[in-house]
């Protein structure tokens, strides 16, 4: 039976366990960041030469291009099986739908006294979207990024992405590149791409903000080139957490904690529940389930070294823990999971009930599947339009406005020390 801690909270031994998942991320890892800092330095001074050595060098050889011609990602898209571009199409419409509502409003307020002040709201110019291509393609993450930017009022996106061992594109993501409407697609992957973005080279332009997951190594360098460039987050390992009580199914159960363990052997997949009862039968359908998925080792070592399953006495004990965990994805499988939602306050994305599978926000429902992980769902806000834009506020004054504010300012300004401030209000009063 997999080796899955199974936790009764107390106080104590859940606290343990949370310390143990905190310590996932560790610290940045010293040999990685050397590496990355030498190729952004490389890329910084020799652009795109240092860029296509570092593609031969990591992928085995130099694709037959190095921007993908529009004509390939239009072939691509017209030889495409009809079912997965309807897939594709369907999501797009539920990201579009949802994303829309998010968009900011630019505003003015125009006061009695005649001044005016207001915020202009506009997406940002051009956005870089980093597209992992080898066996970790995911076309879907090309909708959760791309469709958001297109609704900002983002000019241009400019997609990288590693080629395939025989040089070419993943033929996926350049379809999908061509339904959301990406304006350039560049055959590069990894740090150099990332500094490439953030820099500019000769043919790759340089972009205001880079979107998208990747490796260790496109991680750290999005992580040290932040302030040059914006990024949408530093991700950590997936998550999951599905608050479960003794109306649970425990094969959905099982199968969702998998969904997310499959991911990566530092993946953290936990249930909460107040059934014992579910908790065992839970393990059981894991053990099941596990045996015909193809990603078993994964799950495996995911499960026993960052897996757990919690029992608590009451339902108000899981939601202190859900929001003491702040998952990347929570799962409420309660008999009324929508009395809920007023009090969990930490988490990146919740689903509710039996029907509203985690694979469902991945590919589908409409909300962003790009996350806050680590915890950070406390403080940060899923991908989403506003992640695009950029505000500026404007200021218009009066003269007899600024004559009745002006003693004020000047207080501040010299009991701040900063003489030439308070000057600039009053030389304009000056006889």
């Amino acid at each position: 039976m997999i080796d899955i801690k199974k936790i009764y909270v107390n106080g104590s031994d859940e606290v343990e366990f949370f310390k143990q998942l905190e310590k996932r991320s560790g610290e940045t890892d010293k040999k990685v960041t050397a590496v990355v800092n030498e190729i952004i330095e490389n890329v910084k001074e020799n652009g795109d030469s240092a860029v296509k050595a570092y593609t031969e060098k990591f992928d085995g050889k130099l694709p037959e291009y190095y921007e993908v011609p529009r004509e390939v990602i239009n072939d691509a898209l017209t030889e495409a099986d009809p079912r997965f571009v309807d897939a594709l199409l369907n999501a797009i419409a539920n990201i579009t739908d949802f994303h829309q509502r998010q968009k900011s409003q630019s505003f003015v307020n125009a006061r009695a006294d005649g001044c005016v002040m207001g915020q202009k709201v506009r997406g940002l110019n051009r956005v870089g979207l980093y597209v992992p291509g080898g066996t970790a393609a995911y076309p879907s993450s090309v909708l959760m990024n791309a469709v958001p930017a297109k609704i900002a009022g983002v000019n241009e996106i400019i997609m990288v992405t590693p080629p395939l061992k025989d040089g070419t594109p993943n033929k996926d993501i350049l379809v999908a590149a061509a339904l959301c409407g990406v304006d350039r697609v560049f055959m590069s992957g990894g740090a150099q791409a990332i500094a490439a973005l953030a820099y500019g080279t000769e043919e790759i332009p340089k972009v205001d903000k880079i979107v998208g997951p990747g490796n260790i190594y496109v991680a750290t360098a999005k992580k040290l080139l932040y302030g040059t460039v914006d990024i949408d987050m530093v991700a950590g390992p997936s998550e999951i957490l599905v608050m479960a009580d003794d109306t649970a199914e425990p094969k959905f159960v099982a199968a969702d904690l998998m969904s997310q363990a499959e991911h990566d052997v530092l993946a953290s997949a936990i249930l909460v529940t107040t059934s014992e009862r579910v908790a065992d039968e839970t393990i059981k359908e894991i053990d099941r389930q596990m045996q015909y998925l193809e990603r078993k080792e994964i799950i495996e070592k995911s499960l026993t070294n960052y897996g757990a399953v919690m029992i608590c006495e009451t339902a108000d004990q899981a939601v202190e823990m859900a929001n003491r965990c702040a998952p990347e994805h929570l799962e409420v499988l309660f008999e009324n999971p929508m009395e809920y939602v007023g009090r969990l306050d930490n988490a990146g994305s919740v689903f509710l009930g039996s029907y509203a599978s985690e694979p469902l926000g991945d590919y589908y429902a409409g909300p962003n599947h790009v996350l806050p992980t680590s915890g950070t769902a406390r403080f940060f806000s899923p991908l989403g339009v506003n992640s695009f834009e950029k505000r500026s506020s404007f200021i218009y004054y009066t003269e007899d406005a600024l004559r009745e504010a002006k003693d004020d300012i000047v207080l501040v300004a010299e009991r701040e020390g900063l003489t030439a401030h308070a000057n600039a209000i009053k030389v304009r009063f000056e006889d």
